[in-house]
């Protein structure tokens, strides 16, 4: 397998969808594990250095050193190679997800984590949570530009790994999801939630697995059993009052602290360097307990400190942790709110006990931990979930919940707002200014804008072919189809393989096309369709339903899109007429690479057009639809009025059968309109048709109509291939011969409401005729697409006949010396190419004033059961339009004609 052949394969491969997505959510969550994993292991080592150098040398002298050299470097680190790194972490998470440009990568992940690393090395007052949730929105993000996800897949793998992050920081599976849905994205769509729950659950579990410890959750904090009495809720009230009151003044005074630093004009990494040497020397003249931060939680949570001790904690740990934060270090704000939490509640709890002495200070401490945490991030689920994670202890859950919800409700009073997006409005980033995500680029729809007439090339197709098809068209690429399935794109850029590798003039195109092109579904909204043009370089995505190619979409349809959407206009102008409305309709399974459209109204004909479809569909690997279409007065509503289908759905079920004998899926339905060419055209849109095939009587009797009504509306209106079929007479002999077996097939009397231009042959008051006979073929070749559209038809139809001959003619007049017989020779190699039976095949010109003369005295004088038009786009599709070919040849022979014509192309 080639290089670039397998770099399209896993650009195919790995498109958004929802098992690549949870597939890449179970990676994030183990790559947020180990990051987190790393950051404790790595802190941890480098703070039980720094506390046990404590212990040898002077206290006061070595830890303001390391603050102050740790500090340093920290800040230097994030400096030098990635700004984005400084702080928490959380503001810049949030921001990304509310589609601010704020970088996230692989640089800025590991730039975190290493300055995290140092940074709490330093003894600052800071946590290793913030950071590990920053950590893993970056793994996420790097991740996701290996693939070409979209912009929402995109924020929803960011959002996972902040989860993951916070749920490995903390142990807290269940904590990481909520934080997510509450505070980053705020989105509980089903993708969003369960890519969030599964990397968050691998996250919490492996880096517990990794840690060193058990799955049982309640050895992270205390062993104890906690107890609540419904005397002790004024104190919980309490509790949540005053963590809600000296919240919102650690919160006002983390902003104020930002501005002060700032205000000193001095560089991070001596303002990381600064706030270290403080707090060295302030935790050198407190207890050892001090000297670590998580050992002092510990400390209070146990019971072993009193209550002057407890205060002087959360005193010292207040006023450091300001230090520390607007310095901008690379450090979390939620270690420090627990442990201002603990011991704010193991006050309360020596209060109430001196006064009750029901509870424990360590029930009041673990319940301040979650009503602190709630103030201060404003996220009150994820603090009472964080906390019953941490001890699953089920008689926390309501001193909990009344601390948490009392504060949250207490300092959302005096402090309105998130405390992230305050920081972020300090860096001038404003998240009520920035344009909501629901605008036309999610709004609008790949299928909306898309351009449904699309000009294809066959991966048959010569190279010299392709040359001659961008000459004469306006378009730098084309898609290239194989069976009606997209296999390939064709740009100028492939032309040059041509010269390059000299390649001879009939090299198939497959051999120079770009394979396993970028596409995308009618699903897709234009921001994902955006993000695909523009991280792939290209100027056109094919929309695809399944395999089959139903539009495309380039830089100009977007643009144009936009457009119409700010000028609030709509390219429908005028009445519009009332849509059809289906009554009845089956399903087969859509196992097929497209579908071919077959209006049935007259039983007479309704069997040999089957088998003809029939024919083509198994060919195509295509699906049948079958249409039926009741007309109702204009001066009622299609989907009011009440209709009869009895007959219909008759037929229709006989048509099922078939296909079940033929083994191709049929899908039914019967419509009710005013207008049956727009009932027609709304199921070619509404159902993605490949091609329609429809009978034609052969002439018409409708002044300026070619084919009549229903079938110019149709051929002028339809995108898709169109296969015209004048079914011929049937000798008497044939029709008493077949009789029985078609009066079983089809035993329906032709439907009253079916006009009477609408299908071939009027309706015999007896039975119906049988299928006329197709042995003799006669095609007469004019050149141009349409004209491959039949050679292309010939191999599937042909074998409707026992023993087929096709003779390939080109009609010249008297003044030409001999005929150009260039068209004919071609149209040979593609029939031996493509047939699949044992037909003969001959290419003779014939010599006439006119091709409707030579092809009438031609059919007339050798008896051919079927004549097969191929409509040019320069000759014989022009005088179509006037109405000279198609009827004259149809009304001066009693064979079967079949005109084709190519779907319609821009």
């Amino acid at each position: 397998m080639s290089l670039p052949f397998l770099n399209q394969y896993i650009r195919t491969v790995w498109q958004p969808r929802r098992g690549l997505a949870i597939a890449e959510a179970c990676i994030i969550g183990l790559v947020a594990a180990f990051s987190a994993v790393c950051l404790k292991f790595g802190s941890g080592w480098l703070g039980t250095w720094r506390v046990q150098g404590s212990q040898v040398l002077p206290a006061w002298l070595f830890l303001p050193a390391v603050g102050l050299g740790f500090g340093f470097l920290a800040g230097l680190l994030v400096q030098r190679l990635a700004p984005e790194a400084s702080g928490s972490g959380i503001p810049h998470v949030k921001a990304s997800l509310a589609n601010v440009p704020v970088k996230l990568s692989w640089r800025v992940a590991i730039v975190k984590l290493l300055s995290a690393m140092i940074t709490l090395a330093s003894g600052i007052t800071l946590g290793r949570q913030g950071p590990t949730v920053q950590v893993g929105a970056a793994l996420a993000a790097g991740m996701s530009r290996w693939v070409p996800t979209s912009p929402d897949h995109r924020r929803q793998m960011i959002a996972a790994g902040a989860g993951a992050g916070l749920a490995a920081a903390f142990n807290a599976p269940i904590a990481g999801v909520l934080f997510v849905v509450e505070e980053l994205l705020q989105d509980l769509s089903g993708l969003t939630l369960g890519t969030a729950i599964i990397a968050s659950f691998i996250g919490g579990v492996v880096s517990r697995l990794l840690g060193g410890r058990s799955l049982l959750l309640n050895l992270e904090l205390t062993q104890s059993s906690s107890s609540f009495s419904i005397i002790e809720i004024p104190f919980y009230l309490v509790l949540g009052v005053l963590a809600g009151l000296l919240a919102a003044l650690f919160n006002r005074g983390l902003i104020e602290s930002i501005k002060t630093y700032r205000r000193l004009h001095v560089s991070l990494p001596l303002r990381v360097a600064l706030a270290g040497f403080i707090s060295g020397i302030v935790v050198a003249f407190l207890p050892p307990a001090f000297r670590d931060n998580t050992g002092l939680r510990e400390f209070v949570i146990a019971g072993q400190a009193n209550a002057p001790i407890a205060a002087i904690a959360f005193l010292a740990q207040f006023l450091l942790t300001l230090v520390a934060f607007g310095s901008g270090a690379p450090g979390g704000l939620f270690a420090p709110s627990l442990i201002l939490g603990s011991c704010l509640g193991y006050i309360v709890g020596i209060v109430e006990f001196q006064l009750l002495g029901l509870a424990s200070p360590t029930t009041y401490a673990l319940a301040g931990m979650g009503a602190f945490f709630s103030a201060v991030s404003k996220v009150p689920i994820t603090a009472i979930v964080i906390v019953f994670e941490m001890t699953t202890d089920f008689n926390l859950v309501l001193p909990l919940m009344i601390g948490s919800v009392t504060s949250y409700l207490v300092a959302d009073k005096l402090m309105t707002g998130s405390l992230y997006t305050k920081l972020l409005h300090l860096s001038g980033i404003n998240l009520e200014n920035v344009p909501p995500v629901e605008g036309a680029f999610t709004k609008l729809t790949a299928k909306d804008v898309m351009q449904r007439r699309v000009e294809t090339l066959d991966a048959e197709m010569s190279v010299e072919e392709v040359v001659q098809a961008f000459s004469r068209s306006h378009h730098r690429g084309f898609p290239v189809v194989e069976q009606g399935k997209l296999v390939g794109i064709v740009t100028q850029t492939d032309l040059l393989k041509i010269r390059d590798r000299n390649l001879a003039k009939d090299t198939p195109l497959r051999e120079i096309m770009t394979p396993q092109p970028v596409t995308v579904t009618p699903t897709h909204n234009l921001s994902n369709v955006l993000y695909l043009l523009d991280r792939h370089q290209i100027s056109r995505l094919p929309v695809v339903e399944g395999q089959r190619i139903i539009g495309i979409i380039t830089r100009a349809d977007i643009i144009r899109a936009e457009a119409d959407s700010l000028n609030c206009h709509t390219r429908e102008h005028g009445p519009q007429p009332e849509p059809s409305y289906v009554v009845y309709q089956t399903r087969s399974p859509s196992i097929g690479r497209g579908r071919l459209l077959v209006p049935v109204a007259n039983p007479e004909t309704a069997a040999t057009l089957l088998q003809m479809a029939a024919a083509i569909a198994r060919d195509r690997h295509y699906e049948i639809e079958c249409l039926q279409v009741i007309l109702v007065s204009r001066q009622k509503s299609p989907a009011e009025t009440p209709v009869r289908t009895a007959k219909s759905r008759r037929l229709l079920r006989n048509a099922e059968v078939l296909g079940k004998k033929w083994k191709i899926p049929v899908h039914t339905q019967i419509r009710v309109t005013h207008d049956i060419a727009h009932a027609i055209l709304e199921t070619i849109k509404e159902r993605h048709i490949d091609l329609i095939l429809m009978g034609w009587k052969g002439s018409t009797s409708t002044p300026g109509r070619i084919f009549g009504d229903v079938v110019d509306t149709v051929i002028r209106q339809a995108t898709c291939e169109m296969v015209l079929v004048k079914l011929g007479k049937t000798p008497e002999s044939i029709i008493n011969h077949q009789r029985p077996f078609l009066t079983h097939l089809f035993p329906i009397p032709p439907l009253s409401h079916a006009p009477s231009h609408y299908l071939p042959i009027a309706p015999s008051p007896h039975l119906p005729l049988p299928p006329p006979q197709f042995n003799s073929w006669l095609v007469p070749m004019a050149g141009g697409p349409n004209a491959r559209a039949a050679i292309k038809l010939l191999p599937a139809l042909v074998t409707l006949g026992n023993d087929p001959k096709i003779r390939l003619t080109r009609v010249f007049k008297p003044s030409e010396s001999e005929p150009d017989m260039k068209i004919l020779e071609e149209a040979i190699r593609i029939l031996v190419r493509r047939q699949k039976s044992s037909s003969t095949v001959v290419a003779a010109p014939v010599q006439a004033d006119s091709v409707t003369e030579g092809v009438i005295n031609l059919v007339n004088t050798e008896h051919y059961d079927v004549v097969v038009l191929g409509a040019s786009r320069e000759g014989m599709l022009q005088q179509a339009i006037k109405g000279n070919i198609p009827e004259a040849i149809a009304s001066g022979v009693d064979s079967t004609v079949i005109l084709v014509r190519g779907a319609i192309n821009n």
